[in-house]
Formats: C-alpha cells, sequence, structure tokens
C-alpha cells in the first residue's frame, strides 16, 4: 500500500462530520477504484453473492445504498438484476458510477437522512462498507427498511468494531422486535480488504423485511 493510498483511506476514516467525510470522499474520487483494488477491497463483489442467495433477479427492483464509484452494479447485472439504483453522498462519486451505465437511477442524498423514495419501493437494498467507523449510522436502517417491500430483504455489511458500539446489535433487535425484519442469515466475521488493513473485519448481515 502506498503512502498515498494509506493518506486517502486514512482521511475517510478520520472525517469527523458529514461534510468533512463527503469532501474526502470527493478528494479520493478518481483513485478510488485502482487504489482500492490494490488493497484487495473485496466487499462491493462479494455482495453480490448474498443478494443472488435471497433474490431472484426477476423483476427485482434493488437499492445500492452507499454505491460509491458504482463497483457493485456490473456485477449484479451481470447476474440478471436489470433494474439497480444507486444512492451516494458524493456527487463526484456518483459521477464515476453513472459511467458504468447499469444503474436505471443515481441519487445524491446521505444514509440517516429521510430517503426520496416511497415505502416500499424497492425489492432489495444492499450496502457495503457503508455501516464502518465514522459512517452512516444505525439510525439508517429504519429508512432503508421503510422503502423496502414486505417480503423484500436488507443485504449489508457492518464493521465488527462498530456492531455494538455503534448501536447496529441495539437496532437489529429494536426493528425485530418491532416486527418489521427478522432475520436470515449472518456471516462470520472476514477480512474487508484480502491484501491490505488485516484488522478490518466485517460480518455480513440478510434480513427478510416484514
Amino acid at each position: 500500500m502506498s503512502h498515498d493510498e494509506s493518506d486517502a483511506l486514512a482521511q475517510v476514516y478520520a472525517a469527523k462530520s458529514a461534510s468533512e467525510l463527503a469532501d474526502a470522499y470527493a478528494a479520493w474520487s478518481n483513485g478510488y477504484d485502482r487504489e482500492t483494488a490494490a488493497l484487495g477491497y473485496a466487499l462491493p463483489f462479494i455482495i453480490a453473492a448474498w443478494v443472488a442467495r435471497h433474490v431472484a433477479p426477476a423483476d427485482a427492483k434493488l437499492l445500492d445504498a452507499g454505491c460509491g464509484t458504482g463497483l457493485s452494479g456490473p456485477y449484479l447485472a451481470a447476474l440478471g438484476y436489470a433494474h439497480i439504483e444507486g444512492l451516494d453522498m458524493s456527487e463526484d462519486m456518483l459521477a464515476l458510477a453513472r459511467g458504468r451505465g447499469v444503474y436505471a437511477d443515481l441519487r445524491q442524498g446521505r444514509l440517516g437522512d429521510v430517503l426520496p423514495w416511497p415505502d416500499g419501493h424497492f425489492t432489495a437494498f444492499l450496502s457495503t462498507g457503508v455501516f464502518t467507523e465514522g459512517h452512516a449510522p444505525a439510525a439508517s436502517l429504519d429508512e432503508l427498511v421503510r422503502i423496502t417491500r414486505r417480503g423484500g430483504f436488507a443485504v449489508f455489511t457492518v464493521r465488527l468494531s462498530v456492531l455494538a458500539s455503534g448501536g447496529f446489535e441495539a437496532k437489529f433487535r429494536e426493528l425485530e422486535q418491532a416486527g418489521r425484519w427478522r432475520a436470515v442469515e449472518a456471516s462470520p466475521p472476514f477480512r474487508a480488504f484480502a491484501v491490505a488493513e488485516p484488522d478490518v473485519l466485517v460480518k455480513a448481515f440478510v434480513f427478510e423485511v416484514l
């Protein structure tokens, strides 16, 4: 990992506010794909396996929440998902995602705010690398569940270091007790980066929306 790559990732993790995070991603956007590939960043690709396991491609409408440059999109499209929409806080990242030509719609917005879709709009949402240190809060799941139809799925990763301290485990229980979803699958912890950052461990989760 080069010094510049280390600095870019460090600036993302060091952001103390939404505006600082947006600025960090804007500064990193042009080199993001190349640098994360060099680090062995696997989450945008492996998430497609969990989506394919639980969501039939026919007539599925997916939201890639925190889509970044859209790395997941082409692989989901290759698996037969014809309708994919994306949301990200960085317009610079969305511009790169738009160039991939597989997203039906891309919108700028921040997870944790009210989302610009009606109740039950999506068959499923997926999200990777977003529920981590200094990023989207656990409260984001309320809106993501709202815009996912009953019988649909929530498929996402959470960094192990914030699973409890970030309120994610509590939010999981809250949504389950409220009858809004049920747990379907949870992976063991695994590395988000195959080459670098061996201490960055995540878990993948799948819930069915009720």
